[in-house]
């Protein structure tokens, strides 16, 4: 007998909806205290003069850090989940991968927009998993793409 699907057609609707766009910022402070967090020593996280004789414009994203939200007291940051009601609690994080098309620096404000991807599910040994695609896109203050992330949540 088969398990009726997990994934309502309310769900299914939020499939290629993007969310409203929210803006990040990427100043020096913020990248070096990444870079140290992370454990990156090389030079170029910290040091202007470095950055720039490797050719950037200013001290560069490390990997992985796109940007810090700026926080709107008023409201929340915009989700592309708006609508989707999950039956489960529990999330667990499948991976991030990032894609770069161009260098991200301090000074740079950046604008990401987030859609669902892909919903898929699959029974896992606790019961029913709910697969969540999703895909962010970043824009700098020109309107080019300078990166996708694209992620995995699994709910169970």
């Amino acid at each position: 007998m088969t398990q009726p699907s997990i994934i309502t057609d309310e769900m299914k609707a939020v499939i290629g909806r993007e969310s409203e766009p929210q803006t990040v910022e990427v100043d020096r402070t913020a990248i070096r205290m990444f870079a140290r967090a992370v454990g990156h020593t090389d030079p170029v996280y910290y040091d202007v003069e470095q950055a720039r004789k490797r050719g950037y414009r200013d001290l560069p994203c490390p990997p992985a850090y796109l940007g810090t939200p700026v926080f709107h007291p008023a409201g929340a940051a915009p989700s592309p989940f708006a609508g989707f009601k999950s039956p489960f609690k529990r999330v667990l994080n499948g991976g991030t991968e990032v894609e770069y098309f161009e260098d991200i620096c301090a000074g740079d404000v950046v604008t990401s927009t987030t859609k669902i991807a892909n919903l898929s599910e699959r029974q896992a040994s606790l019961g029913p998993m709910l697969i969540i695609q999703s895909e962010t896109t970043y824009r700098n203050q020109q309107g080019k793409v300078v990166a996708i992330m694209r992620g995995t949540a699994l709910q169970y």
